[in-house]
C-alpha cells in the first residue's frame, strides 16, 4: 500500500518557476506621484500572494507561474489605466480593460483573498473598502486629433 504524501511534501508542492515580471512602469511603481495606483498594486499583489500560498502551496512572496502571469497582467493593466490616480476600484469601473478569462481569474482570486485581507493586511483592506465607495469618474475625453484643412 502506497503512503499518502503529507502536506509540504515535494510531491504536493507545484514547481515554482521564476516569473519575469514587467519592469517598473511609469505610474504604478511611483508611490510619491501616484499613491493611489501604488496602493492598488500592493492590494492586488497581497491578494494574489494569499491565493497562491493557500492554493498552490508557495512560500513567502514566491508565486507559481500562473499566478505570476496574472500579477504581471494586472500590473500592465493598472499602469495603462485611462483614469490614472482617479481610478475607481475595478468593480466600479466603467471601462473593463481585462480580457474575459483574466477578469474571471481575478474575480476568483479576490473572492477567496478578500475576506482574508482583513486579518493579514488590514490597512490595505480598509483602503480598498473606502476606495470602493468612491464614485467612478467619467471617462476622459480622447485627445482631439488635428484635422487638415482642405486646400483651396
Amino acid at each position: 500500500m502506497a503512503a499518502t504524501p503529507r502536506p509540504g511534501h515535494p510531491a504536493l508542492v507545484p514547481e515554482t518557476i521564476p516569473v519575469v515580471v514587467a519592469p517598473p512602469t511609469r505610474k504604478v511603481q511611483d508611490a510619491q506621484r501616484h499613491p493611489r495606483l501604488a496602493r492598488e498594486l500592493a492590494t492586488i499583489r497581497a491578494m494574489v500572494a494569499i491565493y497562491c500560498h493557500d492554493h498552490h502551496a508557495t512560500h513567502g512572496d514566491a508565486l507559481c507561474a500562473p499566478c505570476g502571469e496574472l500579477m504581471a497582467y494586472a500590473t500592465r493593466r493598472l499602469d495603462r489605466c485611462v483614469f490614472g490616480d482617479d481610478k475607481p476600484t475595478c468593480a466600479n469601473c466603467k471601462v473593463h480593460c481585462y480580457t474575459a478569462d483574466m477578469r474571471e481569474q481575478v474575480r476568483v482570486v479576490m473572492r477567496y483573498a478578500g475576506p482574508r485581507m482583513l486579518r493579514r493586511h488590514p490597512l490595505l483592506a480598509l483602503h480598498h473598502v473606502i476606495d470602493g465607495r468612491r464614485e467612478a469618474p467619467d471617462l476622459p475625453a480622447p485627445a482631439s486629433r488635428r484635422t487638415r484643412s482642405p486646400s483651396p
